[in-house]
């Protein structure tokens, strides 16, 4: 199963994180694209140098999570240091609690002192996943409508 079999499965979902909304019709291309963000030779005006990794089994995409190195005032505001999703069909399986810590992991590889998470409040999944790994509720903005769920998560 491809990357363009996860997209579709996501069908109209809005896809998280944004590397997903890259052209993924050449998946050479797209690598390089998320490359250049990591090691900050590409980053496009208004985001910040960031990792991505891929949550696989076999040739089977299950997942992906990207983490931002660090915060600007609009990312820190709405939208945090890790964004991620689990393929539709292997969620409640408890492998969006494993992609958030191994992606704590990271971030705390990056020196990543305390972890900004946000999640749309409606997404109970995603609540109960941020808390069960170590989420403190800081406060809830209202973004364009969307009321957004903010969390905190000391890595020291």
């Amino acid at each position: 199963m491809t990357l363009i079999s996860y997209i579709a499965e996501l069908g109209s979902e809005e896809r998280y994180p944004f590397p997903l909304d890259f052209d993924h019709r050449d998946f050479e291309a797209m690598l390089a694209r998320i490359e250049g963000i990591r090691d900050g030779t590409k980053v496009p005006d208004g985001f910040v140098q960031s990792s991505t990794f891929w949550m696989v089994a076999g040739d089977v995409i299950i997942g992906c999570t990207n983490i931002r190195h660090r915060l600007n005032a609009q990312i820190e505001h709405c939208g945090g240091h890790i964004g991620l999703s689990i393929r539709p069909s292997f969620r409640r399986q408890g492998l969006g609690i494993k992609l958030l810590q191994l992606s704590l992991e990271q971030g705390r590889k990056l020196g990543i002192q305390t972890a900004h998470i946000h999640c749309h409040t409606q997404n109970v999944a995603s609540r109960a996943m941020i808390e069960t790994c170590g989420g403190v509720f800081h406060s809830e903005i209202n973004d364009n409508g969307s009321l957004v769920s903010r969390y905190l998560i000391e890595l020291t």
